[in-house]
């Protein structure tokens, strides 16, 4: 039975609807659209030096078609000594020899617009390498010169300058600046580095830094790229006089995420600066966009960076950080879509990224797991691989039924755990280090990706070992094994994906289903699609109906009743069904 015979299915449903959203039919392609994050390192090696290549990206794009997603985004592949793992950039318009050349890139492009794909790359403008040629500059040059200006050097406080200009500290561990030796050999100025100390902060009061930037965008256009998401979006510009501040270094306070005074975070000047970027996009088409990697707290404030001259997106952080929590879920949902709706911006929704530990493996603990960024160690309590994964199911169908556009990480498709046995001389995240192990880092989430169970490394690459160890598990969890089993877990993104694009939900609409909202379950209707997920130990009795997909099947399922299916949703599981929009208003 076709999806539009579905339609004239009678299915009642119990309970009232609560309408939140209605139905997104403003132009756009990324308003509902599905984007696909490569890590590059980690995505697939051609040239057999155990880290991943552009090449490698390339050869694999029909596979990221062929999932049918929109776009794909791109982390870090410029020139940089890699000790943030390419976040900090020597050379903002070349490709750094370790993923290929620019000409490889071009390539690369020329094949995502042969499978319509588009490519998003990411921007870093609130910091670049200590080896990018500016901040060399900087350094040789005399404090107040124009060199020096372009980022954020201090006199230290103190008789002789020797503490700190403020009680900043950085996101990696210890402080946030790190004191000079001037040209003739003396202790001098102090530079700002809200990151490692290999990683300057940009003064983005300095007017040359916007020009620098603004070239930078031009240039990747040029190479038709279609758009950029913006690192660390929300840091650029920092507080007049850069107070100090009491709440976390990562900006938080006890009273949120991040605390709403932080004076690192969210300064007021930072929409004049995305809206000059906006209106540089738009001079090569309606199609290009922005999206805004920005912890800004609360939603109202977010909302101000996707009004409709700034940013085309934001990341849904709160969203990523409600986990499995049904009122915190409810509550993201509902204020996301009403406050965004205000401005008339898309939502973002995401589980999973190259920052945080994967949700098959956050979603494998009962009871409190890894802190995000910390990743799993051995001697960590250890997740349930089988239930993370059938949980991360459940959750992406729940995910991808929702309005607005979605991103997913590399491998999740695959339900791929994070890393957990990963020796101390191979973690290359700087927060390990900067930690002295008491944090492990991102690394686990970062392990290279299994496209074949039967060649050396899992088809990552035929030489080298890869720079990250892949857990035994990935043997089974391969691309290549996975797509010959139906009830696999990439076949069922497979059909989560063509069957989001074949009823429109990412520009659908959402209605809480009053009856399902309970401590344990959520459901909302979409269109004329019902979506159900029961986190509960208990399965639960389901509405009569169509039902097109379930997370939880052994095997594919399409087009059953209810009654063939027994009538009731396993526990950790969603569904989707089809009804018909009379029947809910009964």
């Amino acid at each position: 039975m076709s999806v539009d015979s579905l339609l004239q299915t009678p299915t009642p449903l119990a309970g009232p609807l609560t309408l939140i959203h209605g139905k997104d039919e403003a132009p756009g392609w990324w308003r509902s659209a599905v984007i696909y994050q490569i890590y590059p390192r980690s995505f697939r090696d051609l040239n057999g030096d155990g880290i991943g290549d552009i090449p490698g990206i390339t050869a694999e794009l029909p596979q990221l078609a062929d999932l049918d997603v929109d776009a794909v985004w791109l982390s870090p592949f410029y020139r940089s000594p890699q000790r943030d793992a390419g976040y900090d950039v020597s050379d903002y318009c070349d490709v750094d020899p370790l993923f290929g050349t620019l000409t490889d890139f071009d390539v690369m492009i020329a094949e995502a617009n042969r499978l319509h794909l588009r490519v998003i790359v990411d921007l870093v403008p609130n910091h670049c390498s200590d080896q990018h040629v500016a901040f060399q500059a900087a350094l040789a040059s005399a404090p107040g010169s124009p060199e020096r200006d372009m980022f954020i050097f201090r006199d230290g406080k103190g008789a002789s300058g020797e503490e700190a200009p403020n009680n900043w500290a950085s996101h990696f561990g210890g402080p946030a600046w790190t004191r000079v030796t001037e040209p003739d050999g003396t202790p001098g100025q102090w530079y700002l580095h809200l990151f490692d100390s290999s990683q300057p902060d940009f003064n983005w009061d300095n007017q040359a830094v916007h020009e620098e930037f603004e070239r930078v965008l031009r240039f990747w256009l040029d190479r038709g790229v279609s758009g950029f998401r913006v690192d660390v979006a929300h840091a650029l510009v920092k507080a007049p006089g850069l107070p100090d501040w009491g709440g976390r270094a990562d900006g938080g306070s006890s009273d949120g995420f991040p605390g709403h005074e932080a004076p690192m975070f969210g300064q007021p000047a930072l929409h004049a600066i995305y809206r000059k970027w906006r209106q540089i996009l738009e001079s090569y088409g309606p199609d290009r966009i922005l999206c805004a990697e920005a912890n800004v707290d609360p939603l109202p404030r977010l909302a101000d960076w996707v009004r409709p001259d700034e940013m085309h997106q934001a990341f849904n952080f709160p969203y990523l950080h409600a986990g499995l929590d049904v009122h915190r879920l409810r509550g993201v949902i509902t204020d996301s879509l009403l406050t965004l709706d205000a401005v008339g911006a898309p939502s973002t929704w995401v589980l999973s990224n190259h920052d945080v530990v994967r949700h098959a493996s956050r979603f494998g603990y009962n009871g409190p797991g890894p802190r995000d960024g910390d990743g799993i160690g051995v001697w960590d309590h250890q997740p349930d691989e089988a239930l993370g994964r059938r949980r991360a199911a459940a959750a992406s169908m729940f995910m991808l039924g929702l309005p607005g556009g979605a991103y997913l990480y590399q491998g999740e498709e695959l339900g791929l755990p994070d890393g957990i046995d990963i020796p101390d001389g191979q973690r290359q995240d700087p927060t390990f280090a900067r930690t002295g192990g008491a944090r492990l880092g991102r690394d686990g989430c970062r392990v290279p990706l299994p496209w074949s169970a039967e060649e050396p490394h899992n088809g990552f690459g035929n030489g080298q070992e890869p720079w990250l160890p892949q857990p035994e598990s990935f043997k089974q969890l391969a691309r290549d094994a996975q797509a010959a089993s139906p009830s696999s877990h990439l076949n069922l993104y497979r059909r989560m994906l063509s069957t989001r694009r074949e009823l429109g939900l990412g520009a659908g609409s959402l209605s809480w289903l009053e009856h399902y909202c309970t401590g344990s379950s959520l459901a909302y209707l979409n269109g004329s699609t019902l979506v159900v997920m029961n986190l509960n130990h208990e399965p639960l009795d389901m509405p009569a109906g169509r039902v097109l997909l379930r997370s939880g099947s052994a095997t594919p399922v399409s087009d059953q009743s209810v009654a063939e299916l027994g009538h009731r949703l396993g526990s950790n599981e969603t569904v989707w069904m089809k009804i018909t929009v009379e029947d809910a208003e009964n």
